[in-house]
C-alpha cells in the first residue's frame, strides 16, 4: 500500500488478473459491492484510457437515449463504470467488439451483481471475462500475500503477528477500502453506507413497498449469521411470506451483502442439511446491523463467534475471487449434527477449515475436524483458524492464528 497526501491507495490483488483477463477478452466486467474499490482500481490499471460512469445522470442519460452515439464519442479502448444504470448498452458494445476483434476494448464495472450478470451473459456471452472485487482483503491491508490455501492444513503457513484488540477492531470496522483510507469514523461511514445502499441500490433493483419491514429483515438475518436458513422462520419474524424473504435474500446477494452457503454435497452415506448457511461479507457492517457500538464491546458480545466466522468465510472468498478464480466453498453437516465450518475444493482433497473466535484452544474444538477425518480419511488436510497468535499441530490438525489470511 502507498501513501499519499490524504489516504493511503492499496494494492489489490484483483489488479493481475484484470490485466490478464483484457490481454484476452474483448470485454472485461469487475462487480463488487458499492465502495469495494472497483473504481480506483480500473483507473489506476489502465490510467490512459477514456473513462466514464453511468453515475452521472447526464452521461446515464444519453447513454438510455442515443447508445450509439454516446459510444462513438470516445476513440480508443473505453472504462464504463456502474454499466448495469444502462444494460442496453452492453447490444452496442457487443456489435464493437464483433466488428473489432480485439482484446480489452470495454472494461466495465458495476455494483448490482445480479442486474449486470444477467445484461452480460444475453449480450456479450463468450465474449467477456468476469471478475469480482470485495472489500480488502487483511493481506491487502496488511500489503502481503494472501494464504496459501493449497498448503493449508498440510505445513506451517506465514502470519502477521497482530494483539487481540486490533482483531477486534479490525471486525468492527470492517474492511471496506474508505474506512482504512481516510481518517472517517467507521460507524458514522457504516451508517450512511447502509442508508446509501437501502436508498439507491435497492430502489434501482425491486420496489420493496414497506421499508421498515426490509429494514428490520435485514437486521433480522445478521441475528442469524452462520445459521441454516430457514426462510418460513424468518418470513414468520418479520411479517412478510417466504417468497418474499427469498426475494429480498436474491437482493441482498446481488449487491454482495450476504452470501449464502450451499452445504458440501459428498455425502459419506449420510443424511445431509440441504439447506445454505447464511453470512455477511463484511464484518464491520454485520458488526453496525448487530448495534455493536465499539471495538471493546464486541469482545464479550454474543455474536461474537458468529462475526469472526464470517470474517474467515469472506477472507476464503477474496482469496479465490481477487485470484479470478471461482470459489468452491461449502460447508458440511449432517442430521446428527457433526459439522465442519468451510470445505475448499482447491485440487484433489478437499480442505477443511472450522473457525473459532477464542483466543485460547479448547479440545473441543476439534471435534468436527477430527469426525470429517474418520470418513474423508487421516490424510485430508484440515485447518483450525483462532483468534489467538500460536501456530501449531495438535491431534495431527493444523491450527493456525487468523493472521494467516
Amino acid at each position: 500500500m502507498v501513501k499519499s497526501a490524504s489516504e493511503i491507495v492499496f494494492k489489490r490483488d484483483l489488479r493481475k488478473a484484470l490485466l490478464k483477463a483484457a490481454r484476452g477478452y474483448p470485454v472485461v466486467t469487475v462487480t463488487g459491492p458499492r465502495q469495494s474499490g472497483k473504481t480506483t482500481l480500473l483507473r489506476a490499471a489502465f490510467p490512459k484510457r477514456a473513462y466514464v460512469s453511468l453515475e452521472d445522470p447526464d452521461h446515464r442519460a444519453f447513454a438510455l437515449e442515443d447508445p450509439r452515439a454516446f459510444l462513438a464519442q470516445f476513440k480508443g479502448p473505453l472504462l464504463i463504470d456502474e454499466v448495469q444504470h444502462a444494460p442496453q448498452l452492453l447490444s452496442y458494445v457487443q456489435s464493437i467488439v464483433d466488428r473489432r476483434r480485439q482484446p480489452g476494448q470495454f472494461i466495465l464495472s458495476g455494483s448490482q451483481n445480479l442486474l449486470l450478470l444477467e445484461s452480460v451473459s444475453q449480450s456479450l456471452a463468450g465474449r467477456a471475462s468476469i471478475l469480482h472485487l470485495l472489500p480488502l482483503s487483511f493481506s491487502e491491508i496488511r500489503g502481503r500475500a494472501g494464504a496459501p490455501l493449497k498448503t493449508l492444513g498440510s505445513k506451517a503457513v506465514a502470519a502477521s503477528r497482530v494483539v487481540e484488540a486490533d482483531m477486534l477492531d479490525l471486525l468492527w470496522r470492517g474492511q471496506y477500502p474508505r474506512v482504512h483510507a481516510s481518517n472517517v469514523a467507521a460507524h458514522d461511514w457504516l451508517r450512511n453506507y447502509y442508508r446509501t445502499y437501502v436508498e439507491r441500490d435497492v430502489r434501482s433493483i425491486v420496489n420493496v413497498g414497506d421499508w421498515e419491514s426490509f429494514n428490520r429483515f435485514v437486521r433480522l438475518c445478521a441475528g442469524r449469521c452462520g445459521q441454516l436458513l430457514n426462510a418460513v422462520s424468518l418470513g414468520n419474524d418479520c411479517g412478510v411470506t417466504h417468497t418474499t424473504v427469498k426475494r429480498w435474500l436474491s437482493i441482498l446477494e446481488a449487491t454482495f451483502i450476504v452470501h449464502l452457503l450451499r452445504p458440501y454435497h459428498r455425502s459419506f452415506n449420510k443424511r445431509m442439511i440441504k439447506a445454505p448457511k447464511l453470512y455477511f461479507l463484511d464484518s464491520g457492517l454485520l458488526s453496525y446491523l448487530l448495534g455493536v457500538r465499539s471495538a471493546s464491546e464486541l469482545a464479550s458480545h454474543a455474536s461474537r463467534g458468529a462475526i469472526f466466522e464470517s470474517f474467515v468465510l469472506a477472507e476464503l472468498l477474496k482469496n479465490h475471487w481477487h485470484q479470478g478464480i471461482e470459489p468452491q466453498i461449502y460447508f458440511w453437516r449432517d442430521t446428527a449434527g457433526h459439522e465442519v465450518d468451510f470445505i475448499v475444493e482447491n485440487g484433489s482433497r478437499p480442505l477443511a477449515i472450522e473457525a473459532k473466535a477464542g483466543s485460547t484452544v479448547a479440545a473441543d474444538f476439534y471435534n468436527g475436524l477430527k469426525y470429517w477425518r474418520q470418513l474423508a480419511g487421516q490424510q485430508s488436510p484440515a485447518a483450525l483458524i483462532y483468534a489467538g497468535q500460536t501456530q501449531f499441530v495438535r491431534q495431527g490438525i493444523h491450527t493456525y492464528p487468523w493472521t494467516v489470511l
